[in-house]
């Protein structure tokens, strides 16, 4: 069922963002939180869990999220990160301390970072039809579910800024995300399995200082990357433009 939220025109110029004015103020700092953005909470709860990553959920938090397509490293470097994983747990056996996973996930990010950004696997994104089906799935539920604040898609991956509603869990949201582009590119090419890497890179975001470093990150990985500029698909909520945040 639709949610009756229209999805923003996008492509033709690649983008959305028109002013390119620097989100700092004159004091050389972010602009005061954008509408909705809220950093993690020092005296609320947090829930963690752990699988090749960590995982850490507070309820109300805004998340950078990121996401990739299951053939978007290759074959050497999933043994390289195979490698290092079997490496990491020798030289830090359990009970593991949060700085041991934040110091391992910090090392897979900084491995794998560059190497989506090399265009490996069958990169459908670079499709207009599929950035523009994944680019509806993201708008989706955008102000029902969750509020979504930014975004860039790339050939192989996704980055993106949201904050779930209460009610509505993380995972839960962004696995429908994948599963409903997934199921239109697999009938499409007449092919089944797994599209997308199954786990994704989450981080709550702490303060504006870290957002606004996330949201230049964002909006810098496509020119980063060497994509032509009328591949730049990318996104930043109208409000937060207004509130001085731009790329």
């Amino acid at each position: 069922m639709e949610d009756g939220h229209s999805s923003p025109s996008l492509f033709g110029t690649g983008e959305l963002i028109h002013d390119r004015r620097n989100p700092k103020g004159k004091s050389g700092h972010p602009p005061v939180a954008p509408p909705g953005f809220v950093g993690l909470h020092p005296d609320k709860r947090i829930r963690k869990y752990y699988r090749h990553l960590p995982h850490w959920r507070q309820e109300g938090a805004t998340y950078f999220v990121t996401f990739r397509l299951a053939d978007s490293l290759p074959k050497a470097k999933l043994v390289e990160l195979k490698n290092l994983r079997a490496y990491w747990e020798q030289a830090h056996p359990e009970p593991r301390s949060e700085q041991d996973w934040e110091m391992h996930a910090k090392e897979v990010i900084r491995r794998t970072e560059a190497c989506s950004d090399e265009g490996h696997g069958a990169c459908h994104f670079k499709e207009r039809r599929w950035a523009d089906d994944l680019r509806d799935r993201l708008h989706h539920f955008h102000g029902v579910r969750y509020q979504l604040n930014c975004w860039v898609i790339m050939p192989n991956h996704c980055h993106l800024i949201l904050r779930p509603f209460d009610g509505h869990e993380l995972e839960d949201l962004i696995g429908a995300m994948k599963g409903v582009t997934a199921r239109h590119i697999n009938k499409a090419l007449g092919q089944s399995g797994e599209l997308w890497e199954q786990e994704c890179f989450d981080r709550i975001i702490r303060d504006t200082d870290h957002l606004q470093r996330i949201v230049q990150y964002i909006g810098d990985n496509p020119e980063k990357a060497g994509l032509p500029r009328d591949q730049w698909f990318r996104w930043i909520d109208p409000e937060w433009q207004q509130a001085g945040w731009t790329f």
